[in-house]
């Protein structure tokens, strides 16, 4: 990328995006968040030695700008908002307004993308069959979520009230039952490859499968300290001067980090390199919490060699 690029910044929201590019004289321009929108705005950049386009992570108003932008050669990153705001605060800049957090998130791009690691940062492109299996991951978090709220009901209602919240717990199940079947369907249908291959590891089944596939698109692309750093189970330092703080995790995709927590625990019993290496670390004084946690990082490298080779599972080449 040219040095001399000019980056974007835009805020979504449900109706409207607002669009920063900095390096150009023109203010904030406001585009509506539909097709059109996306069409106009994309035919807008294309014109421009556009570097990078930042926006943050808005729980899906952002996915289809995204997509549309990629489609014409557009280098997108889609960032945490609590990295945003931290970036803001660095800055100086504590007010907040949408063409405020467009020109944030330009200024942001423009650090960005002089990072000799911006690929870890950019969202590979997803095609409608990925953008279908992460919304039937995500409905299928939904209803585990309503279907332990209603549980929990159970035990703190008027028992006269009992059926009409066992009624719901039917209905739920029945909803969950019908959208994995859909979800197991849909994942051998279109990455029965890639399917194979994570299940061909000990702790790795449909459901953590099917959410690794959709929800961490950059598994293979990157290196282990990247990858591990993304979903937030790469140990952060803690010194200054002195002290030795203690390391901690922190940060990253929640979602693949507890699908991942749930893989390690069954890997720990059943797969016998993640077995060793959990009892060797206990052996040495972890705590079983941190020695988790190490396994869960293990787990993930191995799955993102494997990924990256094109490899399944091969005992021989993990070492404890």
């Amino acid at each position: 990328m040219s040095a001399l690029s000019v980056t974007v910044g835009i805020d979504a929201a449900k109706a409207h995006v607002d669009v920063c590019v900095l390096g150009t004289h023109s203010d904030v321009q406001r585009f509506a968040n539909d097709v059109d929108g996306h069409l106009a705005l994309a035919a807008a950049l294309q014109s421009l030695d556009v570097g990078l386009v930042v926006m943050e992570a808005t729980g899906g108003y952002e996915a289809a700008l995204t997509c549309a932008l990629q489609a014409v050669g557009l280098h997108v990153a889609v960032v945490n908002p609590r990295h945003a705001r931290d970036f803001a605060r660095s800055m100086g800049r504590l007010a907040k307004t949408d063409a405020v957090d467009a020109r944030m998130l330009a200024e942001m791009a423009a650090v960005l993308v002089h990072r000799v690691d911006l690929a870890r940062y950019l969202r590979p492109v997803a095609d409608e069959c990925q953008q279908w299996l992460a919304a039937l991951v995500t409905r299928r978090r939904q209803l585990l979520a309503m279907l332990g709220s209603e549980r929990q009901r159970l035990q703190i209602t008027n028992r006269k009230l009992h059926p009409s919240i066992e009624a719901i717990i039917t209905v739920i199940k029945a909803q969950l039952d019908d959208l994995e079947t859909q979800m197991v369907g849909h994942v051998r249908e279109h990455f029965g490859e890639l399917d194979g291959l994570l299940q061909s590891t000990n702790g790795i089944g449909p459901v953590a499968s099917a959410t690794l596939i959709a929800q961490l698109p950059e598994l293979g692309r990157l290196n282990r300290r990247e990858i591990a750093a993304l979903v937030g189970v790469a140990p952060m330092s803690n010194d200054s001067g002195n002290r030795k703080g203690r390391r901690r995790v922190q940060g990253g995709r929640f979602e693949i980090r507890r699908v991942l927590y749930m893989a390690t625990l069954t890997a720990a019993r059943y797969n016998p390199v993640i077995r060793a290496f959990y009892e060797r670390l206990k052996a040495a004084g972890k705590l079983p919490k941190v020695a988790l946690v190490a396994c869960m990082r293990k787990l993930l490298t191995m799955l993102n060699a494997m990924v990256r080779t094109g490899k399944p599972w091969d005992a021989s080449l993990h070492s404890a």
